[in-house]
């Protein structure tokens, strides 16, 4: 790497800060990474295990519905769903992880039983109403994680392109200025020794 800079005392404490404010950053980067990294695995296996509860509630809550539409019939089904006082809601709040947003996201159910008279209503219905909550919520929980997956992921890709850039770049060219300034001034003091002495001989002679 060519070195296109003064040799002063003024150029190398100039290059012997930047080097060391370039280590500390490395340092603080590279912990950043590590800490995301390990976050990102941590949130990979959340989501592999709520994904899987989700697709067992689902299987199972449209499995109760066929039951139910066998027992009762499609149309008196439908109607009933009518009756069906249930509203959902979602409250969004944030937590930070080394900068990055992550959503905390909460599913709030308000609802106003009974909904209907029991007779002659299956008890499949109750159980599908109890597997389509479950199932919301865990699809809830899966939406949060997997934002957070996303932006942690992209947090963690450009984290590791500026600890590269500062390992291939900035930091060798620091440490490379650093000993071109100090062998130069090494070479300028030889040579100042030398012609120091030169003059102090040729006045004694």
């Amino acid at each position: 790497m060519k070195i296109n800079i003064a040799a002063t005392k003024t150029n190398l404490l100039k290059s012997k800060k930047l080097l060391s404010l370039t280590r500390e950053g490395h340092s603080l980067l590279d912990e950043k990474r590590r800490i995301l990294v390990n976050e990102l695995t941590s949130i990979v296996h959340i989501v592999d295990r709520i994904q899987r509860k989700v697709d067992t509630a689902l299987q199972e809550a449209y499995g109760l519905v066929d039951r139910a539409v066998v027992i009762m019939g499609r149309k008196r089904l439908e109607e009933l769903s009518f009756s069906i006082d249930i509203k959902t809601s979602l409250s969004i709040s944030e937590r930070r992880v080394m900068g990055v947003s992550l959503p905390i996201i909460t599913m709030n159910v308000k609802e106003n039983p009974p909904y209907y008279s029991s007779h002659e209503v299956s008890f499949y219905v109750d159980e599908v109403m109890v597997k389509f909550k479950e199932a919301l919520k865990l699809i809830t929980q899966l939406a949060e994680k997997k934002i957070a997956l996303i932006r942690i992921a992209k947090e963690v890709q450009k984290t590791i392109r500026k600890v590269n850039a500062l390992e291939k770049i900035y930091l060798p060219f620091y440490e490379d200025s650093v000993k071109y300034i100090n062998d130069r001034l090494d070479e300028y003091d030889r040579e100042a020794f030398s012609m120091l002495k030169l003059i102090k001989e040729r006045i004694r002679n």
